[in-house]
């Protein structure tokens, strides 16, 4: 049976097991996506945007620490109880250590970011929602992080997402995103299995082709010092939504 988004207990999701699989220490492939990342961020004016999104945040902060350098305000969007709550432990509380490399690199790469991860955090309002019922063309910026493809088994209810992505921000406003490349359903921790959809380079494009504008796509090999979810590297992207109909 294919499993789709509904079928999966996000409550559940193993916090604890995928940082510590994914985000103690800063991974060659998390230095990758940063700087990619960045490279789109430096070409936005600092603190030019009003509001992004995180959509479907999960537990990692890197994201967000990125997004502070062109956002005044970011949403960190998620429907799983134990995400929100470890979001509102760090940005209300003193983050954890481990996230202090994150935020070093992302100064290097973008003096723009807030001087301190407190402070590149305080501009997050976590928000406990449905990533599927966030009002269309309500931010300015949207950034998705290996949500699309692992929420789901189904094509069609992957690209579905994608579509609500770029919906959810404002004509000519801007996406950034990553997704595992033929991640299949994996497992976190001794036990807990999640699904994935495989999608590579050819398959984001035709995604998201007739949706955005200055579209591109590109990837990176899979990276030896993460577990091995059977994925073969990660597709990166960067977009805009289509501008505002002209008057005619």
């Amino acid at each position: 049976m294919t499993t789709h988004n509904d079928d999966v207990d996000w409550d559940r999701w193993p916090i604890a097991d995928y940082l510590a699989e994914n985000y103690r220490e800063v991974h060659p492939a998390d230095a990758a996506v940063m700087a990619h990342h960045s490279a789109f961020y430096r070409r936005l004016a600092p603190d030019g945007l009003a509001r992004g999104v995180e959509f479907g945040a999960g537990p990692n902060l890197y994201p967000l620490i990125l997004a502070s350098a062109v956002c005044r305000r970011v949403d960190a969007v998620d429907a799983g109880s134990g995400n929100v709550g470890y979001l509102r432990r760090q940005i209300c509380h003193r983050p954890e250590a481990s996230w202090l490399p994150f935020h070093a690199l992302a100064r290097r790469l973008d003096p723009a970011v807030p001087g301190t991860l407190p402070r590149a955090l305080a501009r997050v309002d976590v928000v406990h929602a449905d990533v599927r019922d966030l009002p269309a063309g309500g931010y300015d910026l949207a950034s998705m992080h290996f949500v699309a493809e692992g929420a789901t088994e189904d094509r069609d209810e992957f690209t579905a997402f994608c579509r609500l992505f770029v919906r959810c921000v404002a004509p000519g406003g801007y996406l950034v995103a990553a997704f595992m490349e033929n991640m299949p359903t994996y497992r976190i921790g001794p036990a807990s299995r999640w699904p994935g959809c495989p999608v590579d380079t050819g398959i984001v494009r035709r995604v998201f082709t007739p949706l955005t504008s200055e579209l591109a796509v590109t990837r990176i090999d899979a990276d030896p010092t993460l577990p091995d979810y059977g994925d073969t590297g990660m597709v990166l992207l960067t977009a805009r939504t289509a501008p505002p109909a002209r008057p005619r």
